[in-house]
């Protein structure tokens, strides 16, 4: 499948796609067009740009994108959108930062059933069941792509294959963001927990990571690994589908229950709470509290999300990173994917769509600037580029893009998402002792499917 857009031309040559017939999306989408619809569109043309970096030609080239890029990371986007500009002239890439979380996707799906979409927006790719099939977002076209030097080869796998619906592209991915093991060389070294080439010893079983918080422990006379996840949205599920995914692989939302290995979910949380013993791990910690005690040299390891590495070399200190730890056979740890998305044109201008095709394959290019800010570009030529072997540490947990595990696909599950917070605060019971690794993934089981009982909104 090339993916093209395809439709009878409406006026001024431009093509009008419609839903494929029987699409399960026309219910969303005639929902969204209502009267909510119109509540929310109607600010949508007060959003601040960011980056308004010139107009395009004369030929009306001018791409509107819409991210949820702030700070840091909308700086360096910025540096990026302007290099691609200068490299194509007469293109141009008007940005537009939204608020990050719920509601930049109620506006992105807002704006897509409203006839008033940008040409292009970002997405992370575990919302991608909730938008796809819905009639949300168009396909891009693989062909364009690959004229302008972007194939399925240049992604990892696991990137590439999630975001894919019915056969078509519905995303191009950006990066992967993995949750991997950060620590301090110093307190690893003075741990004995450093090998001949100055790396963290491979860490391959429970006992041998426990046995490892033990030793940082000792030598920094607080705890040896920081991990927050008290009152927090994602960190105890994406523990959870990190280890649950060396286990028993993917969590099953396909049907009207959830699909779960109960004895792997339950060993998961027995380990979880045997680390959180307050003495490898602080049982009562906080996200913010984590990240605190491991810049202040009272851990020796974190588990975290690679996005915390520009905070972590303001610290000052030696550090180090690998990809989640194997320990539970074979390697794999939680990840999502920001991705380039095509929020539904109802008229698509063909020039305007060849110019947002150039433009992402432009920024996949630049992203050796968005690999500083510890992101793994997706875009593989990259990683081979002199300047990314100059990234450290970077370099030393790329390979975690080839192991990602992605939330579990369905229209309710995602970044910011609701199930990632009901899933969380049912673990959090169980790695805190506060309920039984049996009883916390009979709460965990309970709580999604409730949402799986949840009418569809695309059905």
């Amino acid at each position: 499948m090339t993916g093209k857009w395809s439709g009878r031309r409406g006026a001024g040559g431009a093509q009008r796609t419609p839903l494929p017939a029987g699409a399960p999306g026309a219910s969303r989408r005639g929902v969204l067009r209502g009267g909510l619809a119109a509540g929310l569109l109607a600010p949508l043309a007060g959003c601040g740009s960011v980056a308004d970096l010139g107009g395009g030609g004369p030929d009306g080239t001018t791409v509107r994108f819409w991210n949820l890029f702030s700070g840091a990371d909308g700086a360096k986007l910025s540096t990026m959108i302007d290099a691609v500009q200068q490299e194509v002239p007469g293109l141009g890439i008007d940005a537009t930062v939204l608020a990050w979380g719920s509601p930049y996707y109620t506006k992105l799906a807002m704006s897509s059933a409203g006839g008033r979409a940008p040409e292009m927006a970002v997405l992370h790719l575990s919302r991608l069941a909730g938008y796809a099939p819905g009639g949300l977002l168009d396909p891009w076209d693989l062909d364009l792509l690959a004229e302008f030097g972007v194939t399925e080869q240049d992604f990892p796998a696991a990137a590439w294959q999630r975001a894919q619906h019915d056969g078509q592209l519905y995303a191009v991915p950006m990066d992967t963001h993995p949750f991997i093991l950060f620590y301090n060389r110093d307190v690893a070294g003075r741990a004995g927990l450093l090998g001949p080439d100055g790396e963290l010893l491979p860490l391959t079983s429970p006992e041998a990571f426990l046995d490892a918080g033990r030793a940082m422990a000792a030598a920094t006379g607080a705890t040896g690994v920081a991990y927050g996840y008290q009152v927090d949205t994602g960190q105890a599920l994406r523990l959870f589908l990190s280890f649950y995914g060396q286990l028993a692989g993917e969590l099953d939302l396909s049907g009207d229950t959830v699909g779960i290995d109960r004895a792997a979910a339950e060993e998961v949380v027995d380990f979880a709470h045997r680390m959180l013993d307050g003495e490898i791990a602080d049982p009562t910690a906080s996200y913010p509290a984590a990240l605190s005690t491991f810049n202040a040299g009272r851990a020796g390891m974190i588990l975290s999300g690679e996005w915390e590495l520009p905070g972590f070399q303001e610290a000052g200190f030696p550090l180090g990173a690998t990809p989640f730890p194997a320990l539970f056979g074979r390697p794999r740890g939680y990840a999502d994917s920001h991705s380039f998305v095509l929020p539904h044109q109802d008229v698509v201008d063909e020039d305007r769509r060849r110019a947002t095709h150039r433009a992402a394959a432009g920024l996949l290019k630049q992203t050796l600037t968005w690999a500083r800010a510890g992101h793994i570009p997706a875009y593989k030529p990259v990683l081979q580029e002199p300047g990314y072997a100059e990234l450290e540490p970077q370099t030393s947990y790329a390979s975690a893009a080839e192991t990602a595990v992605y939330d579990p696909a369905a229209w309710f599950t995602g970044a910011g998402s609701t199930f990632q917070d009901q899933v969380s605060q049912a673990l959090i019971r169980g790695f805190s002792g506060a309920a039984s690794p049996r009883a916390a993934v009979d709460d965990v089981v309970e709580r999604i499917d409730a949402m799986l009982r949840i009418p569809d909104p695309e059905a």
